[in-house]
């Protein structure tokens, strides 16, 4: 049996303390969530979801930082039901247009893109949808970016279902290299590379970092897109500049508009420079040049 750690409380404490908590746990590296559950009263719930065997640590940190932030929220640890809440959530979501794109389930796969470029992502067990800010705002900087570069070696870095790789692979028609750390995400990404008919371009490992052969074959790489979260990006800063060519672009996401200032400090050691910074719906998105 799973669990989870959760709490509900007034939208400003429950935004307060879920920024409180990436930061403490940002080198960690599993999810923090928070959403309004009910409009009128504004109260929101926050969720984390460590690994089982660190759960009770986990909830004895975050207790005591709760604590000294002078927070009233209070932690409990929950049983998280035993369903595919990722697939079930997934079925009947609207079609999402963002920038030349539009992705869409396999319920509106007969819809009118309206001249978009259509990606059919189905509800699977990996993250990335377009209906999420991160996904959706980097698919509209990519959109904005491709119509000023023409990449040759791409990399979608942390690919989750490959909504991001398969929207490049349909745009330019060009060989994509998508990796991830999680085999589920692989086969996933597998499934709806054949879906959107782009099997041919996409280029699928699951790796750990940087050490698969892959990235020695492929790169190096004129543009790379990583859609994780600030803690590896920050760590993975030196090998993202390796492979990166000189004047390549990378594009970021996964980020807090807070965390702003030390991606942009770790990848200016490594020889980046900003060239634009992009909020949607309260995600950051970061583009940045060798």
């Amino acid at each position: 049996m799973s669990h989870y750690l959760y709490a509900e409380g007034p939208s400003d404490e429950v935004l307060k303390a879920a920024h409180h908590l990436e930061d403490l746990f940002d080198e960690e590296g599993f999810a923090i969530s928070y959403f309004e559950i009910d409009e009128d009263t504004q109260i929101w719930a926050l969720a984390l979801y460590p690994f089982d065997e660190i759960m009770e640590a986990v909830l004895e940190k975050s207790c005591k930082a709760l604590k000294d932030l002078a927070s009233p929220l209070s932690l409990a640890k929950t049983v998280l039901p035993n369903e595919d809440w990722v697939t079930k959530s997934l079925e009947g979501l609207a079609p999402v247009e963002a920038g030349r794109f539009v992705i869409h389930g396999s319920h509106d796969a007969d819809m009118n893109t309206k001249g978009r470029i259509p990606v059919q992502i189905n509800a699977g067990q990996a993250f990335g949808t377009g209906h999420h800010g991160t996904t959706a705002g980097c698919l509209k900087v990519l959109s904005d970016e491709l119509r000023q570069i023409e990449p040759q070696r791409i990399l979608d870095l942390g690919t989750g279902s490959a909504v991001l790789a398969i929207a490049l692979a349909k745009l330019l028609k060009l060989p994509v290299v998508a990796t991830d750390i999680d085999p589920i995400a692989i086969e996933t990404s597998r499934d709806n590379a054949r879906i959107n008919n782009v099997h041919p371009y996409l280029k699928l490992a699951c790796a750990s970092g940087f050490e698969h052969a892959i990235f020695r074959k492929e790169g190096p790489f004129d543009l790379i897109v990583a859609n994780i979260l600030a803690g590896p990006l920050c760590k993975m800063a030196p090998q993202v500049a390796k492979h990166t060519i000189l004047g390549g672009r990378v594009i970021l996401s996964g980020l807090l508009p807070h965390q702003k200032a030390k991606v942009v400090a770790a990848y200016r050691e490594q020889g980046f420079h900003l060239r634009r910074a992009v909020e949607e719906d309260g995600w950051l998105v970061l583009v940045l040049q060798s």
